[in-house]
């Protein structure tokens, strides 16, 4: 008999997911929120995602969210964003009978520098007095590149080894290569943080816009490496400091994200505005109003507690250069200037 999987969240992540998922002979469910409603009609009528601009396996079934009224699925994948998990632990608690495991593509922390998975976990055995088994995927995965089966690698990291890889195991396909990890929060903290850090290095990108010209043509992405390692050094420090793992750091969750990340994307895209001279504010009344940039907004919420942590002297300032001068562009009316002497 055919496992069978709930994925809670049709945006573009969530319904990539269904493509490894089919592809191992797992009976799909996919589940739109609230804000997939354009998202479903589109599924149900052809399904065609109109996000990913991909057709989703056949044998898929849709639903809104008022149709998930029940779980008697073996897996649940969480793929709402960040924003959402208050929103799919309700929804949770009212459809879910039994400890099913739970699988988060949603990843981050919460203000007090909590790991998403640990956050759901809690309150999950808070409303349903039992616990499910909770694991998350991190790592360099662009939606639209899963959607066409290209080659991807991810981390699937539990606190119960054993549990991360079992799903490693059941998801690996010709093209999903996941990788079991248990540093819940060294590898939370670098899906958060490689967002934040993104901004840094999209900034060296735009500061060539206000560079004179120069008789070769030359970029700026000497800039760009400089800040990629300090980022990499950063986040190294602030991982160890909280208890993970500098493998983490290192690894796909940490300096593979960050990669990806870089290429293109709203954090990448806010940083560049920053290099040609614009604050973060500017930015944000401006070109980019209606954008949620997902860096910004951590260390929008981190600041106090990273800055209590410096304070405290728990976290060294003279080693987070990069990070202090984020957070202050963030939460300041001061412009991002990295200070070079310091890296």
């Amino acid at each position: 008999m055919k496992k069978r999987v709930i994925i809670l969240g049709a945006g573009v992540m969530g319904s990539a997911m269904a493509l490894p998922l089919c592809d191992r002979g797992f009976d799909v469910t996919l589940v739109g929120t609230p804000l997939d409603e354009e998202i479903v009609v589109s599924l149900k009528a052809k399904q065609l995602h109109p996000k990913l601009n991909v057709t989703l396996p056949a044998g898929i079934r849709i639903l809104s969210h008022q149709g998930y009224v029940q779980d008697e699925s073996d897996l649940i994948v969480l793929g709402v964003s960040s924003a959402g998990i208050a929103w799919a632990i309700e929804k949770l608690a009212l459809v879910l009978k039994k400890s099913t495991p739970i699988v988060m593509i949603t990843k981050g922390l919460s203000s007090n520098m909590e790991a998403l998975p640990d956050v759901m976990a809690a309150a999950l055995k808070s409303r349903l007095g039992f616990v499910c088994a909770i694991a998350a995927i991190a790592g360099p995965c662009i939606a639209g590149e899963l959607a066409q089966r290209r080659p991807t690698g991810t981390v699937i990291v539990s606190h119960d080894f054993a549990f991360a890889l079992k799903l490693c195991e059941d998801l690996q396909t010709d093209y999903y290569q996941p990788r079991p990890s248990i540093d819940v929060i060294g590898v939370e903290m670098c899906a958060a943080f490689k967002n934040f850090f993104a901004i840094a290095v999209g900034f060296a990108h735009g500061l060539l816009e206000n560079l004179p010209p120069t008789e070769n043509k030359a970029f700026n992405n000497n800039a760009a490496a400089i800040l990629f390692d300090q980022a990499i050094r950063e986040m190294m420090v602030l991982v160890r400091a909280f208890g993970g793992s500098p493998e983490s750091v290192w690894g796909m969750a940490g300096a593979g994200d960050l990669y990806v990340t870089c290429q293109a994307g709203r954090n990448s895209r806010l940083g560049h505005h920053m290099g040609r001279g614009l604050s973060y504010h500017q930015v944000k009344a401006g070109p980019m109003l209606h954008d949620t940039v997902e860096g910004a907004e951590l260390g929008i919420a981190v600041a106090a507690t990273l800055r209590a942590h410096i304070n405290s002297k728990r976290l060294d300032a003279e080693k987070l250069p990069l990070t202090v001068a984020l957070l202050n562009a963030l939460t300041e009316a001061v412009p991002f200037m990295p200070d070079w002497a310091k890296f």
